[in-house]
């Protein structure tokens, strides 16, 4: 059975969006006033089914990955960076940690297959499926074996949810990963190499223009368009096949699917060419600076909750989000209504 019809998942219910929409109109406001805000309730309200919804916990999981594309001079960092950012990440001082922190979220982090030996390390969850990608720039980035499994891992690890998180939030570390990111939207969208580059963890000028040429010859390896899986196999990278698992397994638990910037999003989009269900439980943390991030939102219908000029990844995007996201579900369920704080309504 191939992942397209593996991936079976339940539309939200829409039993309730008529009460929805009457309960959030009935609040003490002019109707829409909110703007935003009210929308994202009426989400949330949806996918838990309930006139009063609560998000109450989130936990953030970073997927970690290195890419064989790294060796084509596509980053302004050095691969073993992937290593040493998943070290800050155990020992607290990456800015998702800072952001975790802050905003009360929980935050655990999963070796996808980061270069180099197993890192025996407390607090890491190994799901490492190889030590990085191979070169997609000369051949596929792994084995239809090897995306399979990241899949199927990332489908367990987000259907944790189950144990009471009301919201999964994912992010992602890896060098090279915009490259990846990059083609994987490319493949899926048709949209042109030029509109879906940008400068990733901080390129010169020459740096990019590198890095497109870089892209343009291992986009040529292929067909213009490819399915979801295909376009992971040949492109895509072990943290970015799991996250697109996991945020289908959250979603299964009845989890909102906080999503986070440009790699999340592509990872988003091979998910929801997956399991088309999926769209209605994803939420849209930022547009990130990178310049594919649109194209992105705009293939998924989507609009961002937040535009900071941000494009650090490992999930801060979603890390923000969240306060507003508990806000609009506590604007449902504990704001009052004109009938019952005795407030006179709308002139009819």
């Amino acid at each position: 059975m191939t992942f397209a019809t593996a991936f079976d998942l339940a539309p939200v219910p829409d039993a309730l969006d008529g009460a929805i929409r009457q309960a959030i109109d009935a609040k003490t406001k002019p109707p829409g006033s909110l703007g935003e805000v009210e929308a994202l309730a009426a989400q949330i309200a949806r996918i838990q089914g309930t006139l009063t919804p609560r998000l109450r916990r989130c936990r953030l999981t970073l997927f970690a990955g290195d890419h064989g594309i790294a060796h084509e001079g596509v980053s302004a960092y050095p691969q073993a960076v992937t290593r040493q950012m998943v070290a800050n990440f155990l020992a607290g001082g990456a800015a998702a940690n800072a952001l975790a922190r802050a905003n009360v979220v929980e935050l655990r982090v999963v070796d996808a297959g980061v270069a180099g030996k197993s890192m025996d390390t407390p607090g890491l969850i190994s799901r490492r499926i190889a030590p990085g990608t191979c070169n997609f720039a000369i051949e596929p980035a792994m084995s239809a074996g090897q995306c399979d499994a990241a899949l199927r891992a990332g489908e367990e690890l987000g259907a944790d949810a189950e144990d009471g998180v009301d919201a999964a939030a994912f992010g992602e570390m890896g060098i090279a990963n915009t490259s990846s990111a990059t083609l994987v939207a490319h493949k899926l969208t048709g949209a042109p190499l030029d509109v879906l580059t940008g400068r990733g963890t901080g390129l010169d000028d020459a740096g990019l223009a590198h890095k497109g040429r870089v892209l343009v010859r291992a986009a040529a390896r292929t067909s213009d368009r490819l399915d979801p899986h295909d376009a992971l196999r040949e492109y895509g990278g072990f943290e970015v096949a799991m996250m697109a698992g996991a945020m289908i397994g959250a979603a299964r638990a009845r989890a909102v699917v906080i999503v986070d910037g440009f790699i999340a999003s592509v990872a988003a989009l091979a998910a929801v060419r997956l399991a088309p269900a999926l769209r209605d439980y994803l939420v849209f943390a930022h547009r990130s600076a990178e310049p594919g991030h649109a194209v992105v939102l705009d293939a998924l219908g989507a609009r961002a909750i937040l535009d900071l000029g941000m494009r650090l990844g490992e999930g801060t995007g979603a890390l923000l989000a969240w306060p507003i996201l508990r806000c609009a579900a506590a604007m449902l369920s504990e704001m009052a209504s004109f009938e019952s704080a005795g407030v006179s309504g709308r002139n009819r």
